[in-house]
């Protein structure tokens, strides 16, 4: 009988240390689980910076090694949009084009949001294109230019400048342009010469006055479909392509890389500038900075001799389905209402979101209040990474030490 017990307690203890054995495995296994704090994190379409600077917030940018930023190039996009502007004026007719003929052409200037990189970068392009830049993109500070009309050149005066801020203190808001292009054609008359916007729902904003100036050109900004269709009808002028599929798939793509395991250029030039195992590579033109860890598509203008390239539905056919791990990403949209946004990039995210096999999950704001995003942030350890489109550029801070815990 002592015998049995003895053996009976040996077995016991083997047993003890068998387990406390697998509970260190399991101890192990758990210990590689990621943080939060660890997890990709891509910003994008609006860089986390100082709003009134302008300056990157390299801070935030380097919260970890898996943090980067995807956009475009602002400030080749605004040059891009000043010359769009230029070739129009170049090759129109100065009797039309100044229609009170006081050989003065005048325009006005929908802004975005003062605060915004992209927005002063395309106020800067407009300026300086047009010789009105005066070294600030605040609303009129502004000084007399000139420009080449159909072989005249002719003074350039931006009659006024605005930010398009809605009643709920929304910006880059359409009825706000709607209003405002309903005052200045009031106000200025005839001396309205053309129309400038910092995108296209402000642009088409404008084409909603109803007492809007018929024939005078407007420039918009985003190739909207909306205003790919416009321009192909003769009610907007031109516009500026950010290549968003390629900034949708490139969101997807660095995040994809970074789930995969990539490091160093893998992780900005695998699917994207390089094609990928499964041969995907984005077909338009991208250039990585390092200096500020931003991923950039490059910009290309739309008018009346190429809008149909751009019109709604186009697909990079240089993106195929993978069969990569599934993986779970928590994307968070500023405003719901945004029109480039809401028409053009989430339905870019969700078409290539399942080839990369990412599953999203979309948060979207009012864009006003960051704490709409913010609150809704939540359940952090569900996501192997985070998309994060702020309501402030300054935001980034509040987002990353909610990954902390």
């Amino acid at each position: 009988m002592k015998k049995f017990l003895v053996a009976m307690i040996v077995m016991v203890m083997i047993g003890s240390f068998a387990f406390a054995g697998g509970s260190q495995e399991s101890s192990g296994a758990a210990a590689t689980v990621v943080r939060n704090a660890d997890k990709p994190v891509v910003f994008y379409n609006r860089q986390p910076s100082d709003p009134v600077s302008g300056e990157i917030d390299m801070d935030t940018m380097n919260w970890n090694d898996s943090t980067f930023y995807v956009g475009f190039d602002a400030a080749g996009g605004g040059a891009v949009q000043g010359q769009l502007i230029v070739d129009y004026l170049a090759s129109a007719d100065p009797a039309v084009v100044d229609r009170n003929g006081d050989g003065i052409i005048g325009y006005v200037l929908c802004i975005g949001d003062v605060g915004h990189n992209d927005s002063r970068a395309r106020t800067e392009g407009i300026r300086k294109a047009l010789g009105t830049w005066a070294g600030s993109t605040d609303p009129g500070v502004v000084q007399e230019g000139s420009a080449n009309v159909g072989g005249t050149q002719m003074k350039v005066v931006e009659l006024e400048g605005r930010a398009m801020t809605g009643t709920d203190g929304s910006t880059w808001n359409a009825n706000a342009a709607t209003d405002a292009m309903s005052g200045w054609a009031t106000r200025f008359g005839d001396q309205i010469d053309m129309v400038v916007s910092n995108n296209d729902g402000m642009a088409m904003g404008c084409l909603q006055a109803s007492n809007y100036p018929a024939g005078v050109p407007i420039f918009g900004y985003d190739a909207n479909a909306d205003a790919i269709e416009a321009i192909g009808q003769g009610r907007l002028t031109g516009t500026v392509s950010q290549n968003v599929d390629a900034q949708a798939t490139a969101t997807l793509q660095v995040l994809r890389n970074l789930l995969d395991g990539l490091t160093g250029e893998d992780v900005w030039t695998v699917g994207i500038t390089e094609a990928d195992q499964y041969g995907n590579k984005i077909s338009a033109a991208m250039e990585y900075l390092p200096e500020t860890k931003a991923l950039l598509a490059q910009n290309t203008g739309v008018n009346s001799s190429n809008w149909q390239s751009y019109t709604e539905g186009t697909r990079d056919p240089g993106i195929k389905q993978t069969s990569a791990e599934a993986k779970k990403v928590l994307l968070t949209v500023y405003n719901s209402a945004d029109n480039f946004l809401s028409s053009s990039y989430l339905p870019a995210l969700r078409y290539y979101a399942p080839l990369l096999n990412i599953e999203l999950t979309i948060v979207q704001g009012d864009g006003q209040n960051e704490s709409v995003c913010l609150d809704r942030f939540t359940n952090l350890n569900n996501y192997d990474g985070y998309a994060i489109n702020m309501v402030r550029t300054n935001s980034g801070p509040d987002y990353v030490e909610k990954l902390r815990y």
